[in-house]
């Protein structure tokens, strides 16, 4: 048992050793992740339409490289399950790129969804252990995903684009508190 506490102890100061020596990087990423997501909730239309094309070029991409591998490994099992996945993804990929706005839309759809879904099952959590942080999330996740579905199609312009501000948002300050922490702690 000794062993693994001086090994975890070791991590640990390990850890904190290479925060300290490389906090201004972590403050710097903090700090573009929060321009970044400062800009994203200025002009969230941008931010949406940013991550619809960059959804689309995943799929796109993956798609072919599916459909390479698949014909080249057409005696294997599966073949067209593998086929017909790749093509799905090169289709998608294609449809979101030339039309943005409707994937968009998808997007926030499936989003919206997802919210609920994730609220729902996280009140439920909540309800069955008594915990009044877990319960607040269900909340806020049915909220938003009321939010985003009552003004839908409409919201689609939008919600991305503002959900991945407010992380980027969120995501950057406490990076910025982290490297200010390492930068402070002693070796």
């Amino acid at each position: 048992m000794s062993t693994n506490r001086a090994d975890v102890e070791r991590l640990q100061t390990s850890l904190g050793k290479s925060l300290h020596d490389h906090w201004q990087l972590f403050l710097t990423e903090g700090v573009v992740r929060l321009i970044l997501g400062i800009l994203a909730i200025v002009v969230p239309a941008v931010a949406t339409i940013a991550a619809e094309v960059l959804v689309g070029w995943l799929l796109l991409l993956s798609g072919i490289v599916g459909l390479i591998a698949t014909v080249r490994m057409r005696h294997a099992p599966g073949f067209l399950w593998s086929m017909l996945s790749a093509i799905l993804g090169i289709v998608a990929g294609i449809v979101l790129l030339v039309w943005p706005l409707s994937g968009a839309v998808s997007l926030t759809l499936i989003l919206t969804v997802f919210l609920l879904i994730e609220g729902i099952t996280s009140i439920f959590y909540a309800l069955s252990g008594r915990w009044g942080a877990m319960l607040f999330s269900g909340i806020v996740d049915v909220g938003l995903a009321g939010l985003i579905f009552a003004g839908f199609p409409g919201t689609a312009v939008w919600a991305i684009g503002l959900l991945i501000g407010v992380n980027l948002v969120f995501g950057g300050c406490a990076l910025i508190a982290m490297a200010l922490h390492a930068r402070d702690s002693a070796t």
